[in-house]
C-alpha cells in the first residue's frame, strides 16, 4: 500500500503548484511517439522459466499532456500515453507471441525544469521532465501459455525535450523519456525496487497554450 501513497501525494503536490501559481500558462499538447528498447519481465505460470528480460519491437504511441508553466524556470505536468499492441513480440524472435490487445498505458505527475529563450509569445523552451506515476500493462498470450496478465505498477519517468511557440498560442514540442516500473523490494522504507520492465519514448506534438 505504501507505494500507492506516492501517487495521490503526487498529484496534490502539483495542484497546490497550481493554485500558488494562478498566473501560468497552460499547454495542451496531444502527441505521437514511438517506443523505443522496450523489455519486461512477465513472469505468469508456466512462463516464469523462459519470459523474463523479453525484449520487443518499437510501436506506436499516442497520448496528451497538460503543463503549466509560469514566468518563471519550474512547472508540473500531467503526461498520459498509450501504446497499443506493445507486447507483439518482434516475428524474427523466438519465444512467446502476445495478442493484439495486450498493450501499455502510462499516467504521470511531472516536474519540469525549463529555460525560456526568445520573446513573450514567440519562445524556446528546452526543458528537463521526471515524475512518477501508473505503468499499466496488459500481458495477453496468443498461445494461451499464461492467462492475462493486469499489471498495475508505480513507475518513474525522467527526459528532455523543447518546446516551440511559432505564434502566441500555437506552437510543437518534442522529447524523449525513459519510462521504467517499480516491483516490491526489500527496501524497508519504501518497500520498492526497480524492475525489469522499461523502456524509452520519443514523441511530438502541436502544442496549444490558454
Amino acid at each position: 500500500m505504501r507505494k500507492w501513497l506516492v501517487v495521490p501525494a503526487l498529484v496534490l503536490l502539483a495542484s497546490a503548484a497550481a493554485t500558488r501559481s494562478a498566473s501560468a500558462d497552460w499547454t495542451l499538447t496531444p502527441f505521437i511517439g514511438w517506443n523505443l528498447g522496450g523489455s519486461t519481465d512477465v513472469n505468469a505460470g508456466a512462463a516464469r522459466d523462459n519470459a523474463s528480460n523479453l525484449t520487443f519491437k518499437n510501436k506506436v504511441d499516442y497520448g496528451v499532456s497538460l503543463a503549466a508553466m509560469g514566468k518563471g524556470a519550474v512547472g508540473f505536468e500531467v503526461d498520459f500515453g498509450y501504446s497499443p499492441n506493445f507486447f507483439e513480440r518482434d516475428p524474427s524472435g523466438s519465444g512467446f507471441q502476445f495478442t493484439n490487445d495486450s498493450n501499455v498505458t502510462t499516467l504521470t505527475g511531472n516536474v519540469i525544469v525549463a529555460a525560456p529563450i526568445g520573446g513573450h509569445g514567440r519562445s524556446i523552451r528546452p526543458y528537463v521532465v521526471g515524475g512518477l506515476g501508473l505503468i499499466r500493462a496488459n500481458i495477453q498470450s496468443a498461445a494461451r501459455v499464461f492467462s492475462t496478465v493486469n499489471k498495475n505498477d508505480l513507475g518513474l519517468d525522467v527526459g528532455a525535450g523543447v518546446m516551440g511557440f511559432f505564434a502566441q498560442n500555437i506552437g510543437l514540442r518534442g522529447d524523449v523519456r525513459y519510462f521504467h516500473g517499480f516491483r516490491g523490494g526489500e527496501d524497508d522504507f519504501t518497500g520498492l525496487a526497480l524492475s525489469d520492465f522499461k523502456f524509452w519514448r520519443g514523441s511530438i506534438g502541436v502544442s496549444f497554450k490558454f
